[in-house]
C-alpha cells in the first residue's frame, strides 16, 4: 500500500516539478529524496489541495516568521487537513546541534507519514539533513554532504562543511 502511495507521490512530484501549465501549482525545488519524505522550496495556499491529494499528511517548515509576512501557513496547512510543524532556521547561524536534534525529533515524530519538509529553496532542508546524517546518524562528512545535496543543499554547503570539520561541542 505505501509503495503504491509513494509511486503516486513521485509521479505527482515529477508532474509538478516539470509542469508548465497554469492549472498545476508549481512547487519550487520539489523532490522525493527518501521514502515517505518530500522536500521543497516555498509553498503557498494554492499548493495545499494538491499536496493533500498526493497523500502528504504533515508539513515541516524551516522558514522564519519574517519570511512569510501576511501568510499564515500553519492555518492554511491545518485547514487542508494536514499537520503543520515549524522549526525556524535563521540561515547558517541556525545550523546548530540543538536545532538538528529538534529537527530529528520532528522527523521521527512524523514516522511513516508522507511528510514534506521545506524552506524557501530547500537549501536549509539539505543543510539540516546533512548535519543530521553526520552528527546523529554517524555518516562520514562526504556521505552527509551528498545526502544534504539530494535534499537541496547548495549555498549553505560551506557552512555545513565548516561545522562538520569543527571540533565537537554542544553548539555544533
Amino acid at each position: 500500500m505505501w509503495r503504491a502511495r509513494l509511486c503516486s507521490v513521485m509521479l505527482l512530484a515529477a508532474n509538478l516539478a516539470f509542469a508548465g501549465s497554469a492549472a498545476s501549482p508549481s512547487i519550487r525545488n520539489l523532490s522525493h529524496p527518501a521514502p515517505h519524505r518530500m522536500a521543497s522550496g516555498a509553498l503557498d495556499a494554492a499548493d495545499m489541495p494538491t499536496l493533500r491529494q498526493a497523500g502528504v499528511k504533515e508539513i515541516i517548515s524551516l522558514r522564519t516568521p519574517e519570511e512569510t509576512p501576511g501568510f499564515d501557513e500553519a492555518k492554511v496547512v491545518r485547514s487542508a487537513g494536514m499537520t503543520y510543524r515549524n522549526l525556524p532556521i535563521h540561515g547558517a547561524k541556525g545550523l546548530t546541534r540543538a536545532n538538528v536534534e529538534r529537527f530529528d525529533a520532528l522527523l521521527r515524530q512524523a514516522g511513516d507519514k508522507i511528510t514534506l519538509v521545506h524552506c524557501a529553496s530547500s537549501n536549509r532542508v539539505g543543510a539540516m539533513i546533512a548535519l543530521r546524517a553526520a552528527w546523529l546518524q554517524h555518516k562520514s562528512p562526504a556521505e552527509a554532504l551528498a545526502e544534504g545535496q539530494r535534499w537541496g543543499l547548495k549555498s549553505l554547503a560551506s557552512a555545513v562543511r565548516a561545522r562538520l570539520n569543527a571540533p565537537t561541542t554542544t553548539e555544533n
